[in-house]
């Protein structure tokens, strides 16, 4: 598929992650549609770029939000060729801590948000670009889901993030094999230490640690990296039901 003349959803498309993606999609020639929680960040963002840009308040795990955004991306930009899905949360607490046991609703909670968001956005999204006409080989558009190398290689105090990554993971495959039938294509990326606004309360000493333990290059991987491999996974159609790693050969630890 082309990047340019098509148009993009990208949901927690503010920062981070996501905003690298807008911006090197935009810049590539598509349309995309900021979808997020935090209205402030996603305006600023499309004001910096431009016509190219809308941006709608997104919810991922609420059914309605997410059909009236995909709406709204067809409505601005007169066609939906694919959605990119960098929404989530982390949510760190062990299994049984100085506190007592896990909170069930904290495990809820980041289940809700980056499993079943990322799957209510995936039905939604899939339904809406099984009806466009097709282009080479058929194709009618793709999804990009997150999953992260924690799907992989959990550390202690990640039991519900890693669990809902290795959900969206597993959901790779399964979907492909549906939706292949109707031109769709779904790939998943697991990236591995990336410095987004989730690593901010991070302290200096602890990203120097989580940086030296890639084996190269010796640092945390940088939002623009991700997205250049967003582009790639949208251009070329042979990728797909397939988990990518992106974290520079990092095999995370037990903590």
């Amino acid at each position: 598929m082309n990047i340019a003349d098509h148009a993009f959803l990208i949901c927690g498309g503010a920062s981070g992650l996501g905003a690298a993606c807008a911006r090197r999609l935009a810049a590539d020639g598509a349309r995309v549609m900021v979808a997020d929680v935090n209205e402030a960040i996603g305006m600023a963002l499309v004001a910096e770029l431009g016509s190219a840009a809308s941006f709608v308040r997104c919810d991922v795990t609420d059914e309605a939000s997410v059909q009236g955004t995909i709406d709204a991306t067809r409505a601005a930009f007169s066609r939906f060729d694919g959605v990119l899905q960098c929404a989530g949360i982390l949510g760190a607490s062990r299994v049984v801590g100085r506190a007592g046991p896990h909170d069930l609703a904290l495990f809820r909670r980041v289940v809700e948000v980056n499993l079943i968001g990322t799957f209510n956005v995936l039905r939604l999204a899939a339904a809406s670009l099984a009806g466009n006409p097709p282009e080479a080989d058929g194709e009618r558009g793709v999804i990009v889901n997150t999953s992260s190398v924690a799907a992989f290689e959990g550390q202690i105090g990640q039991a519900a993030y890693s669990a809902s990554k290795g959900g969206v993971a597993s959901l790779t495959l399964p979907a492909a094999r549906e939706l292949g039938s109707l031109g769709i294509r779904v790939v998943a990326i697991a990236p591995g230490t990336f410095d987004t606004p989730m690593m901010a309360g991070v302290s200096e000493e602890v990203r120097g640690s989580l940086g030296a333990q890639v084996p190269f290059p010796k640092r945390l991987g940088r939002p623009e990296e991700f997205a250049a491999l967003v582009t790639h996974i949208i251009e070329n159609v042979m990728l797909n039901g397939a988990v990518l790693r992106l974290d520079g050969g990092i095999r995370m630890g037990g903590k």
